[in-house]
């Protein structure tokens, strides 16, 4: 069987597939793949509070104003930021990048999705024996 049958053959018997990585760790993304960006929040708090004045009556006016201009946008970009960091840490994954695969098996430094793929196809293979 191919590499490439293979890791097809294994992405069809993943049913979740997340990708968990940051800015400085991008990776190739396919579709139907979770994308995961630990540093995510952090990265939204500093577009709120960028050129904030020294003031904190004036910058917490402007940070509620751009709370408020963000809507529901900003806040589904906070609950997506958060909730996936959450995701990451309630499976033990402090590494990046790492793929993980039905929220059972996890792959650090693998960047490629098909090769993750074809890893865990072959473990699930060698330990089903």
């Amino acid at each position: 069987m191919t590499a490439c049958a293979l890791a097809f053959e294994a992405s069809a018997r993943a049913a979740e597939i997340w990708v968990i990585t940051d800015r400085e760790h991008p990776m190739e993304m396919a579709p139907g793949v979770r994308l995961i960006e630990l540093d995510a929040p952090a990265r939204i708090k500093a577009e709120l509070s960028s050129k904030l004045p020294s003031d904190p009556a004036q910058a917490s006016l402007i940070a509620q104003q751009r709370l408020k201009r963000g809507g529901s946008e900003l806040q589904e970009r906070l609950a997506t930021a958060y909730q996936g960091v959450i995701g990451a840490w309630s499976l033990g994954v402090t590494k990046v990048p790492a793929i993980v695969v039905d929220r059972r098996y996890v792959l650090y430094g693998e960047t490629n999705i098909a090769r993750a793929l074809a890893s865990v196809e072959d473990y699930r293979q060698r330990t089903q024996r």
